[in-house]
């Protein structure tokens, strides 16, 4: 495996990602609940999140307008599964604060919204930012976790940052865009990011034992 295009292909012939909950494989995608889920998520599994976005859907607080009425103490409470419940209360709150005075509504805020604007806030780094940006938001910004970082040491490949991963990860779509299309078509480059950050994941999640993720079944294609 040289490339990004070459896991890309592999992992779409293990017909990766399971695409039942949503096209661009994020449940509810394009969503303010994106928004939240992408804070709840850090440093907790999935499954707790979805929790904690249940309880705040109960409370009809998965809204700008929602959120910003729900008071702390209630949102502490709700996002307890997803842990670190405190400190992602706060965050949640100056985020959605932030969102509401700058562009009022989540429309303004999917077209509007910069990388930038989302890192200068407190609690949102670039793995947070990329996922509001290409599943809330549907921008063409290619998501890496740790996740994509295990998979490709498999194979040999070490990066300094987040940045560097990205990059690689981007770089091998651009130079085999025609293929690319070809296994993808008539899906935007945005749609094609957020399926392929979805395979990993999900590759990851049936692969990866401890540190160590088998990558047998990708060496085969």
């Amino acid at each position: 495996m040289t490339n990004s295009y070459e896991l890309l292909k592999a992992l779409h012939s293990l017909h990766l990602p399971i695409q039942e909950r949503d096209a661009w494989w994020w449940p509810n995608s394009g969503t303010y609940e994106v928004v939240i889920g992408a804070v709840l998520t850090q440093n907790t599994k999935w499954q707790k999140v979805e929790e904690a976005l249940e309880n705040l859907r109960t409370l009809e607080a998965l809204t700008i307008e929602g959120l910003a009425k729900l008071d702390e103490e209630l949102l502490r409470e709700a996002i307890k599964p997803a842990g670190f419940y405190n400190t992602k209360a706060k965050r949640l709150k100056l985020l959605n604060q932030a969102i509401r005075d700058k562009f009022g509504d989540f429309t303004n805020f999917q077209v509007e919204v910069s990388r930038r604007w989302l890192l200068e806030k407190k609690g949102v780094g670039e793995e947070t930012a990329d996922s509001i940006l290409n599943y809330a938001c549907y921008r063409e910004a290619m998501v890496v976790d740790s996740y994509t970082a295990a998979l490709l040491k498999a194979f040999g490949y070490e990066f300094e940052d987040y940045r560097s991963l990205q990059a690689w990860m981007i770089e091998g779509l651009k130079d085999y865009d025609i293929k690319v299309r070809e296994l993808f078509p008539n899906i935007p480059k945005a749609q094609i990011y957020a399926l392929f950050h979805g395979m990993i994941v999900e590759y990851c999640k049936q692969h990866k034992k401890g540190k160590k993720v088998d990558v047998s079944l990708i060496e085969k294609f």
